[in-house]
This record gives structure tokens, C-alpha cells and sequence, in this order.
């Protein structure tokens, strides 16, 4: 985990966020953010096509702390927050890209993230029936279900302090604040056992 402690820290201003969006909507009321890792990751190429956020889980289905794989047993790799509690999931945001999108698709992109942390909160992905278990099976009615939840969290009237940084792009994030600062995670490894 790398900190710096100039500039705009885009990590602390995303945890308020994501707290206030887990604590004013009930679906996501399992969360706990203290074991939530946040995480700032330079994105490769300044496009706007890529990931703009991604979630990663640290259990595999389930919450299991093992798996056989082409007949070797692995772990992922155990990670602590500076609280020294186990965190179970990294949620990532890659700039430029993210900060480079709309409002209303940066709150989308958040809770849709947020929502594929699993109702059990034991560090697995939130499983949709079928194939395509990650979002069911219309990726397009699974977007649509993030923007209504994204709307609905802004009817409940959050304090504008906590999301007016993503009205601004990033170049005007950087022109205001001088430069923007985080927190990085890395990839965690899988561990042979």
C-alpha cells in the first residue's frame, strides 16, 4: 500500500462517498467499508474505452479461503487496512478514465461496483443465476439497475460536498488541487499451498 499525503487524496474523498451511498441505501447495507480497500490505479492509455472501476474479491465462491485449481490449492493472498482488520475486497478506480465520464455515469460506475459485493459480505462477488454470473444475464438491464440506484441515492439529498469533486474532469481536478493523490493496492497474488 503506497500513500501520499499532497494534493487532492481521491481515496479519502471516494471512501466518504461510498459510505454515505452504504449507510442512505438499504440494498447496500451489508458493507462493511472498514474491510473495503480503496484503490487508485493509473489507467494505461488516456481513451475512454477500458475499465473505469473494478472490485476485486479476496474469497473465492462462497468466502472460501482455498481453492484446488488444475490440481493445486491456492489462497488469495491476505491483506490488512492500516486498522489491522482483514480487508476482503479491493475496489479500484482508474484515472484519468473515471474522472473523465459524466456525473451521473461516475455515481453509476461506483454503485455498481459496490452492488457486486455479495449480500453475505464474506468476500466473494454478489452471483447472478446463469453463465454470466457477474451481472446476469443483460449487462444492459444490470446498468440500467445502477442508474435508478444512482438516482435514488441523489433523491435522498446526500450533502453535495461529498460528490461535487466528480463534477470536475480530471485535468480540472488536477488545475484546482495541483495534483491528485491516493492510495494504491495492488493485485493481490495467489498463494500455493
Amino acid at each position: 500500500m503506497q500513500r501520499s499525503n499532497r494534493g487532492f487524496d481521491f481515496t479519502a474523498a471516494m471512501r466518504s462517498l461510498s459510505e454515505d451511498m452504504v449507510t442512505r441505501l438499504s440494498v447496500l447495507r451489508h458493507i462493511d467499508l472498514s474491510r473495503v480497500a480503496i484503490s487508485l490505479c493509473q489507467a494505461r492509455q488516456r481513451s475512454s474505452s477500458g475499465f473505469y472501476a473494478s472490485l476485486t474479491p479476496l474469497r473465492f465462491e462462497a468466502g472460501a479461503g482455498e481453492q484446488t485449481m488444475r490440481g493445486r490449492r491456492y489462497r488469495v493472498e491476505r491483506l490488512h487496512a492500516e486498522n489491522g482488520r482483514e480487508v476482503l475486497y479491493i475496489l479500484s478506480f482508474y484515472l484519468p478514465r473515471f474522472q473523465d465520464t459524466t456525473l451521473e455515469e461516475k455515481l453509476s460506475t461506483v454503485l455498481h461496483e459496490l452492488w457486486h459485493i455479495g449480500p453475505n459480505f464474506d468476500g466473494d462477488l454478489r452471483r447472478h443465476a446463469g453463465r454470466c454470473f457477474a451481472h446476469g444475464s443483460s449487462q444492459r438491464e444490470y446498468d440500467a439497475k445502477m442508474d435508478r440506484l444512482a438516482q435514488r441515492w441523489l433523491s435522498l439529498d446526500p450533502p453535495g460536498h461529498l460528490y461535487e469533486f466528480l463534477e470536475h474532469r480530471y485535468e480540472e481536478l488536477v488545475a484546482e488541487h495541483g495534483e491528485i493523490v491516493g492510495t494504491h493496492w495492488p493485485a493481490p497474488k495467489l498463494v500455493p499451498l
